[in-house]
């Protein structure tokens, strides 16, 4: 048999076969194509739908370089997980950006975002996985939001706050604020480049000025909350467990200046550990930022009156002062890696050829009763007479009177020098 007869079709047989099978090859193959093309689904698109918001909250992420560090910054968005639960809990429509520089200019990563889980949407296992959704949206805003490049140096806090609250002024319902900062301006009424981080005076003070130059922002009818207060980013200086305490501390008393008795105000300082990240180094090198030091490099001065340590004309301490030193070899003792300077002056009553020698015996007498009370690397420096009285005690006729001076003048100052 002719094998080319034995393939050839048989008459009223069409040979349509191959054609119809390649024909669905290829569109099967355009079907798969279309699809594996397609982008993935956005998990958070449904937050771009307008709803009727019950309340609004803006979060301000700080992005300078005191918080972002040189390789890894704080990582607030993995941090304050319970903060922005409490956000989607109450369906808020959510705004994010981030600060940097003394300009209120925000940097905006999303406005308007709705956290709404519950509108159009009955089912109880729908509702949770959206709740669950809108957090981790959030985190991700707030991840973008820390790893964006300062725009200048520095940061002014109270400046982002008072743009904050603009950005909620047409809100009609609850109106909530977000800052997540460490809370060290470096421009500003609140500028801690020259902070002691000392007392409640200066903090005091800090809080009367920025109220004077009115760059406290009007927090009326606004929920502020801190987070990370204290904590910049590892690779960069460090304060004391007792300077984050007075960093605390003034942060609520710009706060108070605030106004944050008025209805439907408060602030609040979260006590919130903030965690570290890496991120990668930006293609454009990011400004220069100024330093807080936390006064690290200069000393805290005690100026003690002479009178209350020495009889005249004497070196030998009086007992009635050594409450007051034991007071001063307390906190020399629990300042770490601190050394301390003992300076002794004398007024001028005495003889010129003598007020070189009392002054250094009495600096010398102090440094015997302070290392006696556990206080070690003392040096003591006799300075005769001072230039001039360095901190005037106020009287009651608003200047000095002859013997104010002279007591002033025949003083010791100790300096507790913290490196």
């Amino acid at each position: 048999m002719n094998r080319a007869d034995t393939a050839a079709p048989r008459p009223g047989r069409r040979r349509a076969a191959p054609l119809a099978g390649a024909l669905g090859m290829v569109l099967m193959a355009g079907l798969i194509g279309a699809c594996g093309d397609s982008p993935r689904l956005d998990a958070c698109a449904w937050m771009k739908e307008p709803v009727e918001p019950a309340g609004r909250t803006v979060v301000l992420v700080d992005a300078s370089a005191s918080v972002r560090g040189t390789a890894a910054g704080r990582d607030y968005a993995h941090s304050v997980g319970p903060l922005l639960a409490a956000v989607a809990e109450r369906k808020d429509t959510v705004s994010v950006g981030s600060f940097s520089g003394d300009s209120a200019q925000i940097t905006w990563l999303a406005k308007d975002r709705s956290t709404d889980w519950a509108t159009n949407n009955d089912n109880t296992i729908n509702q949770r996985k959206r709740k669950q959704q809108a957090v981790g949206c959030l985190t991700g805003l707030v991840g973008k939001a820390e790893s964006a490049v300062p725009q200048s140096g520095g940061s002014n806090v109270l400046a982002a706050l008072t743009a904050g609250v603009s950005s909620l002024e047409a809100t009609s319902g609850d109106r909530s604020l977000l800052v997540l900062t460490d809370g060290f301006s470096t421009t500003g009424c609140a500028d801690l480049r020259g902070a002691a981080f000392r007392d409640t005076s200066e903090s005091n003070a800090i809080a009367r000025v920025c109220a004077a130059r009115d760059e406290t922002p009007s927090l009326t009818g606004v929920d502020l909350t801190l987070a990370g207060l204290g904590q910049p980013a590892a690779d960069q200086p460090a304060p004391t467990a007792a300077q984050r305490t007075w960093l605390n501390t003034l942060w609520r008393k710009l706060c108070r200046a605030a106004d944050t008795a008025a209805p439907g105000t408060s602030c609040t300082i979260a006590p919130t550990a903030i965690g570290t990240a890496g991120h990668h180094t930006p293609r454009k090198k990011p400004p220069q930022d100024p330093v807080v030091d936390y006064a690290n490099d200069r000393p805290e001065t005690y100026q003690l009156p002479g009178a209350a340590l020495f009889d005249t004309n004497s070196s030998v301490v009086r007992p009635q002062a050594l409450p007051l030193l034991n007071d001063v070899a307390v906190r020399a003792r629990t300042t770490p890696g601190s050394r301390v300077a003992v300076f002794g002056y004398v007024d001028p009553r005495g003889r010129p050829d003598n007020n070189q020698q009392l002054s250094q015996a009495r600096a010398n007498a102090v440094r015997k009763v302070l290392t006696g009370l556990g206080v070690t690397r003392v040096t003591a420096h006799g300075r005769g007479l001072p230039t001039g009285c360095a901190k005037p005690a106020p009287t009651a006729a608003g200047r000095m009177t002859a013997e104010d001076r002279l007591q002033c003048d025949r003083r010791v100052d100790i300096d507790i020098i913290r490196k």
